[in-house]
């Protein structure tokens, strides 16, 4: 997929306050929560998505699918692409990372996509012309944040062995 093709949908962006690895961390937390749930995988399907299920390795890496997505690139700390296709759109979701000061990151998360054809301008019109992608968007940037605000480290806790 020729991601720099495809149309500049839009960017959001938001300051996490944790160091880019830690950010890093909490930005593969959160989209393992985010596409968890049996309705991720259920949309996935119901559009007819190439990716339908979680799979592949852990933490996120090239060839980590989520409902939707597969990491079509991940650079740790820096950035990580997400790129899919169904039936009314191919996209690319780009994650950035920069330090932007001690203890502090700049997360933005870039959206590209085509809808070709009418349903997919309807379709384009009900995830985006409704507002719902910019939701989701917003959503997915505040779990990162507070996942990162609650372990800034990054480093998984330690599990004492049971006694």
């Amino acid at each position: 997929m020729m991601i720099d093709r495809l149309p500049y949908l839009d960017e959001h962006a938001t300051v996490v306050a944790a160091e880019p690895g830690a950010a890093w961390c909490a930005l593969g937390e959160s989209l393992d929560g985010a596409f968890a749930g049996r309705g991720a995988v259920g949309y996935a399907r119901l559009v007819g998505c190439a990716d339908q299920a979680a799979a592949g390795p852990r933490p996120v890496a090239a060839g980590s699918v989520y409902p939707g997505f597969r990491v079509a690139s991940a650079d740790p700390g820096r950035e990580l692409v997400l790129v899919g296709r169904h039936r009314f759109s191919t996209y690319a979701l780009i994650f950035r990372l920069e330090a932007v000061g001690p203890g502090r990151t700049r997360l933005r998360a870039e959206s590209r996509a085509s809808f070709p054809g009418p349903l997919g301008g309807l379709y384009r019109w009900l995830v985006i012309g409704t507002g719902g992608h910019v939701v989701g968007m917003r959503r997915l940037l505040s779990a990162v944040r507070r996942r990162s605000a609650r372990n800034p480290s990054g480093r998984r806790p330690r599990r004492e062995p049971p006694q």
